[in-house]
């Protein structure tokens, strides 16, 4: 049995090293906060809405993308093809993940349910959709702020047999967009 006086000793001991590993590393958190909410973050890819772009697999399995969403100037240089991710216009506390169809002073020939055949999309507004069927975009609730778009998917990190960047650029633009003339 040990002496009284050993008892004491490791305590301190053990706070001193729980006090060293938490200075060591919780210094690195509000680096590690910053790093996500301004430069990147790393996000799971929930439901069929960008099917088959996204989650090609959703219907045979549970698995899903782990995507690199770029926060870095979410709303510069926005174009037709990106996948962005934004927070929701019904719900701020949801984060949604669709496809830009349509620009500003672009004209959309829309789909059910939205309520006139086609939509306008107005100045710091874009048009968004989902890749599947099974998708709530633009159609349902109009043209998203640009203010709203918190970053893009630019890489697909798992499944690693589809692992690497996004090339939005490369998908077809969809149909029945009459784009704004330049000026």
């Amino acid at each position: 049995m040990a002496p009284w006086g050993s008892a004491g000793k490791t305590t301190p001991r053990f706070l001193g090293q729980f006090s060293h590993y938490l200075f060591r590393y919780a210094t690195w958190l509000p680096v590690l906060i910053a790093f996500n909410s301004y430069v990147a973050q790393v996000t799971w890819i929930r439901g069929p809405s960008m099917y088959p772009f996204l989650n090609p697999q959703y219907n045979e399995s549970l698995r899903k993308d782990l995507c690199l969403v770029s926060k870095w100037s979410p709303h510069r240089n926005l174009e037709r093809g990106m996948i962005v991710v934004f927070r929701s216009p019904e719900n701020p506390h949801v984060t949604v993940v669709k496809r830009i169809v349509a620009l500003e002073g672009d004209v959309v020939r829309t789909k059910p349910p939205y309520p006139y055949e086609h939509a306008k999309v107005d100045v710091g507004h874009v048009w968004v959709e989902g890749d599947g069927d099974k998708t709530k975009d633009s159609n349902y609730y109009g043209p998203v702020s640009t203010g709203l778009i918190t970053g893009r998917i630019t890489h697909i990190l798992t499944p690693l047999d589809r692992a690497g960047r996004v090339r939005w650029w490369e998908h077809a633009e969809r149909e029945g967009v009459q784009k704004a003339q330049a000026s």
